[in-house]
């Protein structure tokens, strides 16, 4: 009787989790659509007969953060000489950021977004800069660069809170973000914070592109991450689950925080395409 009952004890055990999974309701996948209309002129697409730039060889290197969502860690994205470019072709192209609500209309709101905005020209040093981000996604079918931006944040400048994606409704989005350190010379304060995601490495090994506090130790399971902004690095992060679902990460909710000291200069690297 004995093994009988271990028998039927171990069936049970093997067979619940697919009956409680078939029986849970499951969100339904997106039906794969055509690409949407769309303003190719803020997408990094090369002419027909435009030439490949001569790029240097990369020399980064990658450190994951978290899996769900993908959170990677990038030490040198950026050589000293792109960034000496970026900040030189930036300097004149500066405005005032704006917001949107609609993903269309935008207006002013220091509120939410106080900083300075330049839409870089694609020079080969940036076509160079694309090539990696994109490389880095594993040059995957239908997904564009945006064109790049850099942000320039003085004392008490801030973004707040916010997600990259908006709705994933259509199969289509803003698939994934990089967040580019290009100048931090004596900046204190501006870290940009994830104060949801959930960081399970060490903290004595993090302590070097994150801000600590007395509680990290050896131990991770820590819940918020606030990246210090180290010029050449930058953090890559996917926007919306892999499940073809079109939901995004609420773990991806992020803020740059206020700067206290100096002036941070980043530069914005968003994917845009298929979400399935």
């Amino acid at each position: 009787m004995f093994s009988y009952i271990v028998a039927g004890i171990a069936i049970f055990l093997f067979a619940y989790n697919p009956i409680i999974e078939y029986l849970s309701p499951q969100p339904s996948r997106l039906p794969r659509t055509p690409r949407p209309r769309i303003n190719e002129s803020l997408l990094a697409i090369d002419t027909t007969n435009q030439t490949a730039p001569d790029c240097p060889q990369d020399s980064y290197s990658v450190h994951i953060l978290s899996k769900a969502p993908i959170v990677i860690y990038i030490e040198n994205f950026l050589s000293e000489e792109e960034r000496s470019h970026l900040l030189e072709i930036s300097e004149p192209l500066f405005e005032p950021s704006t917001v949107t609500h609609d993903g269309d209309a935008t207006h002013r709101d220091t509120t939410i977004r106080d900083s300075e905005v330049a839409l870089i020209p694609r020079t080969d040093t940036v076509r160079c800069i694309e090539n990696r981000a994109k490389a880095i996604q594993g040059w995957r079918d239908d997904l564009w660069i945006e064109r790049l931006r850099t942000q320039r944040y003085g004392i008490k400048q801030h973004y707040s809170h916010h997600f990259d994606w908006g709705s994933g409704a259509r199969g289509w989005g803003r698939v994934s973000s990089f967040m580019v350190w290009v100048e931090s010379r004596d900046v204190v304060g501006g870290g940009t914070e994830f104060p949801l995601l959930r960081r399970e490495a060490p903290g004595r090994f993090w302590c070097r592109w994150v801000e600590c506090g007395d509680q990290d130790g050896d131990g991770g399971g820590n819940t918020g991450v606030t990246f210090k902004p180290v010029a050449g690095n930058a953090v890559y992060w996917e926007n919306f689950r892999p499940d073809g679902t079109g939901r995004g990460w609420d773990e991806t909710w992020h803020a740059g925080l206020p700067v206290e000291k100096g002036t941070k200069v980043g530069l914005n690297i968003w994917s845009w395409g298929r979400l399935n």
